[in-house]
C-alpha cells in the first residue's frame, strides 16, 4: 500500500477539502495557453527584491445580548480585530499595525459599549445570526486590510493572505490563498497541478464573479510527497493585459518559495509564509488580552 502524509498539521484540518464543491463558474483556461497545452510553466524572471504582506486578525471577546423595550433581547459581540504589514526587502519590518474594537449587532438602538480598557463602536450588521454577525466582523476586518495597504507606498509585489476580492485596485496585489475549497480547473487539467515542481506555476485562467480575476496555481518547496503539497492559488486583477499578469504571475511564482515555513517553525508549512505566520502573531499581542476586555465588558454591562 503507497500512501503519503499531509504536512500541515491534524489540528488545522487539511489545506484541501477532501471533497472539492465545483466551481459555479466557468473559468477561461485558453487565456495565456490553449487548454490542449497546459503544462507546469517555469518562471523566467528573478525573485522581487521588496514585497509588502497584509494580513488581518479578529476575535470575539464575549457575546452579548441588547435589551429592547419592546420585545426580548437581540444578540451581537464584541469582537476586537486588527490589519496591518510587513515590508520584506532583506528584512522584515512591520511598517503598520492598526487595531480597532466593535460591537456587532443589528439591535435598533444599540450604542457604543465604553470599558475601562477600551469602546467597542456600534458596527451595524444584516442580523443577529451567528453567522450575520461573524460575516459583519469578516468585512470589518477587511476594510482594514484595505485601510493598511492604501496607505502604504508598494513594493514590487502586495501580497494579501486571502482572496484579492475588494483589494483588486491595490497595485501590484496579488491575492493568496492557501487552503482550496473549490475545483476552479476542469477535471482534465487537475493533473497539472500534481506536477508542478516548486516554483513553477500552472498558466493564467479568467474567472469572473462579481469581479474578474486572473489566478494561477504555484507549488511551494516542502510539501513533501503529498499530491497537492504546497500548492497554493494566486490572483490578480484582470484590470490589467493578459501580458502583465504573466509577467507579475511569474514574479509571484519566483519570489514566494523564499518565505515558505518549514513545518518545525509553523504547523501550516509550507503554505504559511514566515511573514504572514510573524505578523499574524504580532497582531493577535496587540489585540490585547482577552480576560481581561471580558471582565471589563462584564462590569460596563452592570
Amino acid at each position: 500500500m503507497r500512501f503519503s502524509v499531509e504536512p500541515w498539521a491534524p489540528e488545522y484540518g487539511t489545506p484541501v477539502a477532501t471533497d472539492l464543491a465545483e466551481a459555479t463558474i466557468v473559468p477561461d483556461v485558453d487565456i495565456e495557453v490553449p487548454a490542449a497545452d497546459w503544462a507546469p510553466l517555469e518562471p523566467d524572471v528573478d525573485p522581487a527584491r521588496s514585497v509588502l504582506f497584509i494580513d488581518g486578525v479578529r476575535r470575539v471577546d464575549a457575546n452579548v445580548w441588547i435589551g429592547q423595550e419592546d420585545g426580548a433581547p437581540l444578540s451581537g459581540l464584541c469582537a476586537t480585530y486588527a490589519a496591518g504589514a510587513v515590508r520584506c526587502d532583506g528584512e522584515a519590518k512591520l511598517v503598520d499595525a492598526e487595531v480597532r474594537r466593535g460591537l456587532f449587532t443589528s439591535a435598533p438602538g444599540a450604542e457604543a459599549v465604553v470599558t475601562k480598557h477600551g469602546t467597542y463602536g456600534v458596527c451595524a450588521t444584516a442580523g443577529t445570526s451567528p453567522e450575520e454577525l461573524w460575516l459583519g466582523l469578516q468585512q470589518r476586518m477587511g476594510e482594514l486590510e484595505r485601510e493598511v495597504a492604501g496607505r502604504l507606498l508598494a513594493g514590487e509585489l502586495v501580497i494579501t493572505d486571502g482572496p484579492l476580492t475588494g483589494r483588486q485596485h491595490v497595485a501590484g496585489g496579488v491575492g493568496y490563498v492557501k487552503t482550496h475549497r473549490v475545483q476552479y480547473l476542469p477535471a482534465a487539467l487537475q493533473t497539472v497541478l500534481t506536477r508542478l515542481r516548486p516554483g513553477q506555476r500552472t498558466p493564467l485562467f479568467l474567472a469572473t464573479t462579481s469581479w474578474s480575476r486572473y489566478s494561477w496555481y504555484t507549488r511551494l518547496p516542502g510539501g513533501g510527497d503529498a499530491p497537492l503539497g504546497g500548492i497554493v492559488r494566486c490572483e490578480a486583477s484582470a484590470d490589467q493585459d493578459v501580458a502583465s499578469a504573466r509577467r507579475l504571475a511569474n514574479r509571484v511564482s519566483a519570489t514566494l518559495p523564499r518565505f515558505a515555513s518549514v513545518a518545525h517553525k509553523d504547523p501550516r508549512a509550507p503554505q504559511n509564509l514566515y511573514p504572514i505566520g510573524g505578523l499574524e502573531r504580532e497582531l493577535r499581542r496587540r489585540l490585547g488580552d482577552q480576560q481581561l476586555l471580558y471582565r471589563a465588558l462584564r462590569v460596563a454591562s452592570r
